[in-house]
């Protein structure tokens, strides 16, 4: 049986448990909300930067690295007036068909690893940890230095990078979340480590994509909204990464729209979902009428249309 009440002589042991939480390009990322009250927007972070769950942006919201040496660079901003510490790193992540990532330590197998080209081999970066005071940004350098012998083709890692606990951070105890008691148990304090990633994809060679769309379908969900589902189709040795924008026939503007949608070569298919403006004329969802489904480039050719699919309102 555990007692609940250990010996005095252990009553004053503390266990600190980190929470890394990563935050991807292909989900939508969540804010941390007030980190502290006086806390703004750095005024040099770019508007298409792309920002977590902590205080830290990243700009691009990805990398991609053209040829076997090359260089990049990645900016860091610190978007609140708190200073803070941040790890940089590369992880290797897989994505599943619903477009997902998963970090390779997350359990993914043997096997499905083998089938993800991974870019962490062959990519150096500097520097590897950075302070920035509030408001202040930092240049990352990321090199791929990759071998000849090297297969063309195209490998992927992401960019990392985490918030590093202070030891002067005491964090959010057990008793805080009791209301100021004490308990007479091993306390635990829980400090959170925020981060936040970017895919860098570096492409050696000839490169190839194909793409399409299938199960197409506009249907209501259980709460009454009204969606467009689709799956993407892709084959090739290449990522393919764009908008899908669904119009209907007659329609003055589109009725539903997702940017950045993006698929690695590690799936074949990957389920979308969208949520039609709910401003759009009931005209324009009757059934009978027309909607078309494109799936338009803003990677290797930024405005080609990649693929196209149309449903009938039933």
């Amino acid at each position: 049986m555990i007692s609940l009440h250990p010996p005095r002589r252990y009553r004053k042991a503390a266990i600190a448990l980190f929470a890394s939480v990563a935050c991807l390009p292909a989900s939508a990322a969540a804010q941390q909300d007030g980190a502290a009250d006086a806390a703004q927007p750095a005024p040099n972070v770019p508007e298409d930067s792309v920002g977590g769950m902590g205080d830290i942006n990243l700009f691009p919201k990805r990398v991609v690295i053209n040829g076997r040496r090359d260089i990049a660079t990645i900016g860091l901003y610190n978007k609140t007036t708190n200073e803070g510490d941040y790890e940089i790193t590369v992880q290797d992540m897989m994505m599943t068909p619903d477009g997902q990532l998963v970090g390779f330590e997350d359990g993914v197998s043997p096997e499905d690893q083998a089938r993800v080209k991974t870019a962490s081999p062959f990519l150096r970066y500097s520097p590897r940890r950075v302070t920035l005071r509030g408001s202040e940004s930092q240049t990352i350098r990321m090199m791929a230095r990759a071998d000849n012998e090297l297969p063309d083709g195209e490998y992927r890692s992401h960019f990392l990078a985490l918030s590093v606990p202070r030891d002067d951070d005491a964090g959010f105890s057990i008793d805080d979340a009791l209301g100021g008691e004490q308990g007479t148990a091993i306390g635990v304090t829980i400090r959170p480590r925020f981060g936040i990633s970017i895919p860098v994809i570096v492409r050696i060679g000839q490169t190839t994509l194909d793409v399409g769309i299938s199960d197409a379908q506009y249907f209501t969900g259980p709460d009454g909204t009204k969606l467009v589902g689709v799956t993407l189709d892709r084959s090739g040795t290449r990522s393919a990464f764009g908008d899908i924008v669904v119009t209907a026939k007659g329609a003055p503007k589109p009725i539903a729209i997702s940017r950045g949608i993006g698929i690695y070569p590690e799936v074949n298919q990957r389920k979308i979902v969208l949520a039609v403006d709910p401003e759009t004329d009931p005209r324009f969802l009757t059934p009978g009428t027309e909607l078309t489904v494109t799936y338009t480039d803003d990677d290797y050719e930024p405005g080609k249309q990649l693929a196209e699919h149309k449903i009938i309102i039933r």
